[in-house]
């Protein structure tokens, strides 16, 4: 889960279409992990104004002047309805490939391209945290979220998506995920899920 408020708020310079509809389904799913101590992750994105570290497709437009979840700005931030109290991110140390510790079992990490386990040690932290299934929710199902629950599966981890709680899914791809093994619920169904366990 990781929504920062220049792809939800309105006049965002990224803002994708339903994210902010979405924020209180992906608030209700993380108050329900919180309650039960289970580990988040905030997976974020950030883009140096010099283009250094911005993957080649955005690259040239920040190269240029477009500037998104740039280090430093509130539009980086993450949606504070999802945090268990007000928190900055430590830029710095996201980017250095460190997790920061944003609650109990809860913590943000920077993600440098479309898949939260590329290039990060998100595997290692879910096998030390003992997770076996990860439960995905957040802005934007055609370009991060898709690419990271492919990569979640391919590592062997249970996949559940929270469709209620996605913004920008499609019914083709809930079909997809349904065929390599992903579960698609609604939070509802999610938090009678963890009730259970």
């Amino acid at each position: 889960m990781g929504v920062q408020r220049d792809f939800y708020e309105v006049g965002a310079p990224a803002r994708v279409e339903g994210t902010l509809e979405a924020v209180p389904a992906m608030a209700k799913l993380a108050a329900a992990f919180r309650e039960r101590a289970r580990p988040i992750v905030h997976v974020v994105r950030l883009y140096r104004t010099d283009g250094s570290n911005v993957d080649a497709v955005r690259r040239h437009a920040v190269e240029l002047g477009a500037r998104v979840a740039t280090p430093g700005t509130s539009g980086s931030q993450i949606a504070p309805e999802l945090l268990p109290e007000p928190v900055d991110l430590d830029h710095q140390t996201l980017l250095d490939g460190a997790f920061q510790e944003l609650g109990l079992s809860e913590h943000a990490l920077y993600q440098p391209r479309w898949g939260a386990f590329y290039r990060t040690d998100l595997t290692f932290h879910l096998q030390n945290a003992e997770a076996d299934t990860l439960v995905f929710a957040g802005c934007n199902f055609p370009n991060c979220l898709r690419t990271s629950v492919y990569e979640a599966s391919e590592r062997d981890f249970r996949v559940v998506l929270a469709a209620d709680a996605t913004s920008g899914l499609y019914e083709r791809g809930v079909e997809e995920c349904r065929r390599i093994g992903v579960s698609v619920w609604d939070v509802a169904d999610i938090r009678k899920w963890l009730e259970d366990r």
